[in-house]
């Protein structure tokens, strides 16, 4: 920590030698690794607010992020999962005014070779690093110890049903707090070491991964792609304590035929969520992994942690519910008038407390309406809750799906695909997948006088937006069903897709 305290300085003094100022917008776009965390802190520390970007992204989502948060440096990583993020911001049109610098994390020169005359310029991070030593150690500190409780500390972007990515403000004050309280509930620990395979560009891995890691003293090990030998070895070798992890990560760690051949005696902690978690896995991972403590819990980017299990819960009630309210976190379930609904009815998910975000970045209205006068955000998340405070998350008003743990926004990919010139009209809708949880399928009318097939428009959409929001399952119809007010009847489609599985 202390050799962690001396990177963060010179970071800070190479963002204030960069001209980032406090209010200023830094955005980090690359895999899991030491240089995000001091990339993020040194951001932060001189004052600027973290603007953290999915990996899996295409150029045109980044930009529309960048843009929209007026960003003013770009942290990245060429090469990650084969991605030039450099080119691709190069060849999407969106403008770009407010982007002075584009420094990389790793990667070769070649990422500046070729580039348009008028491209943003790149530097490397050493050759970034150096020009802060212009800037004195007192200079740095002076900077960091003026942010205080009330700044941004971050804009995290989520999707709305309208599709288009809004950006949740979050300061400082309400994100530490926040994972403290976090920390505390699961039984994080400062001998625990910590193998964070949960993306830092999601709330799973910044801040329940390394800030919360951080403010506790826990060692990290940052994994930039979940491989299941290489994470096995790596508990082995390194002795991990602490694996959270979407569903899915559970699942492929006991279906590896070698699992067996690792010695994993050291894990003692699993939190998972962001999925329905069978009962069976929860039962099994008890069987044949040695963890002490399996905890769930539910959470948005807009309101952080707000549910999380007990270390004394029985397995039906870690797969079937998302726990009850962390401390200081007010959540109740309403129906369509506001009023607080009977225990075990379904009504809409309510939360109040230190850890709702501040706002939606430049929308007020948004902001509005999603935040009462009461001070609760209402999440359109539908759930039930039982006499002992258990929420269960039972759909969504907001028809997000969740493919392996990513939220995916069936508004969002409908209107990239209305982009592809054979599509007419698109309603995407989740469907029951054995390994991610639920994939998109996308229901389609073609322009007339065209004939797509399902694998072009698959292989398409795979190059327009991220791998996980891609649909998996095709169909092309001659019309959907619609309501009289023209708006189509999703619960028509899913309901044919549950009759032919039967």
């Amino acid at each position: 920590y202390e050799q962690l305290g001396e990177r963060i300085i010179a970071s800070t003094k190479a963002m204030v030698a960069a001209g980032v100022s406090p209010g200023d917008r830094v955005a980090i776009w690359a895999p899991n690794s030491l240089a995000w965390i001091v990339a993020a802190l040194g951001a932060q520390s001189a004052g600027a607010a973290l603007v953290p970007i999915n990996t899996r992204w295409k150029g045109g989502e980044a930009a529309y992020v960048l843009a929209a948060a007026n960003v003013s440096m770009l942290c990245t990583s060429v090469g990650f999962l084969d991605q030039d993020t450099v080119a691709m911001l190069d060849d999407d049109p969106t403008s770009l005014p407010g982007l002075r610098k584009i420094v990389l994390l790793d990667g070769s020169a070649d990422a500046q070779q070729g580039r348009p005359e008028d491209a943003t310029p790149t530097e490397h991070w050493k050759a970034f690093e150096a020009a802060g030593r212009t800037i004195s150690d007192q200079e740095a500190h002076d900077r960091g110890n003026s942010v205080g409780p009330l700044d941004t500390s971050d804009i995290m972007f989520t999707s709305g049903t309208t599709g288009r990515p809004k950006g949740v403000v979050m300061d400082h004050g309400q994100t530490t707090y926040s994972f403290i309280e976090w920390a505390r509930a699961v039984g994080l620990q400062t001998d625990d070491r910590y193998l964070i395979v949960n993306p830092f560009f999601h709330m799973f891995g910044y801040k329940a991964g390394w800030l919360a890691s951080l403010l506790k003293g826990t060692t990290v090990f940052p994994v930039p792609v979940f491989d299941v030998p290489k994470v096995l070895a790596m508990v082995q070798a390194e002795k991990i304590t602490v694996l959270p992890g979407a569903p899915t990560i559970y699942q492929s760690i006991l279906a590896h035929q070698d699992c067996a051949n690792f010695d994993l005696s050291s894990l003692r902690l699993a939190v998972t969520g962001a999925a329905d978690v069978p009962v069976a896995l929860i039962e099994q991972v008890r069987a044949e992994l040695p963890f002490e403590s399996i905890l769930t819990g539910y959470g948005l980017t807009e309101a952080g942690t707000v549910t999380i299990s007990g270390p004394d819960d029985d397995a039906v009630t870690i797969a079937t519910t998302a726990g009850r309210a962390i401390d200081g976190v007010d959540v109740k379930v309403v129906d369509a008038d506001g009023l607080e609904v009977e225990r075990g009815t379904t009504g809409e998910v309510l939360v109040r407390g230190y850890n709702v975000m501040q706002r939606y970045l430049d929308d007020e209205k948004a902001t509005s309406a999603a935040i009462d006068a009461d001070g609760f955000f209402r999440t359109g998340d539908l759930a039930t809750m039982d006499e002992r405070g258990y929420l269960r998350i039972v759909g969504r008003l907001k028809d997000m799906l969740i493919v392996g743990g990513f939220n995916v926004y069936p508004a969002e990919v409908e209107n990239i695909m209305l982009t592809h010139p054979a599509i007419d009209q698109v309603s995407v809708i989740g469907i029951p997948d054995d390994r991610m949880g639920e994939v998109a399928m996308a229901w389609i009318i073609p322009v007339a006088g065209t004939s797509p097939t399902s694998e072009d428009v698959i292989a398409w959409c795979r190059q327009q937006m991220a791998n996980y929001k891609a649909p998996r399952v095709v169909r092309f119809v001659d019309s959907l069903p619609t309501n009289a007010t023209g708006k189509v009847m999703k619960q028509d489609l899913r309901a044919i897709v549950a009759i032919e599985s039967q």
